[in-house]
């Protein structure tokens, strides 16, 4: 019914940059709110960022001031810059979108993960 793909992910030098995009596809009657999760070998999931449909966005402290979420919604799309990488930003990055179904469903969808590697 509705889809989810990532691309963007791959292996980048400390204090490097890259951008993540997610593209939502299917019977999308509605998106709201997006975000991005994280999780490192080990740890539990963190949320690093949300936009909401009116724009509004928040950060994981670790994260402000290096990274930047925003939205394309002509295209169900939502995007995360990180720059100023760490190794501690290594994890599977995962989006996370709140979708209105045209069957009349809400619920959050998943992306499959993409992997995020930042070597010291």
């Amino acid at each position: 019914q509705v889809q989810l793909a990532e691309s963007g992910g791959g292996l980048v030098q400390a204090g490097g940059s890259l951008r993540l995009a997610c593209a939502a596809s299917g019977r999308i009657s509605r998106v709201d709110d997006m975000a991005w999760y994280r999780q490192a070998p080990g740890k539990h999931p963190e949320l690093v960022a949300t936009i909401t449909a009116g724009g509004f966005t928040d950060y994981t402290d670790s994260v402000k001031g290096r990274s930047t979420i925003s939205r394309d919604n002509a295209k169900n799309a939502v995007y995360l810059q990180m720059s100023s990488l760490k190794p501690e930003d290594t994890a599977f990055y995962y989006c996370v979108v709140n979708i209105l179904s045209d069957l009349g469903s809400i619920e959050d969808y998943w992306g499959q993960g993409i992997q995020v590697i930042v070597s010291s």
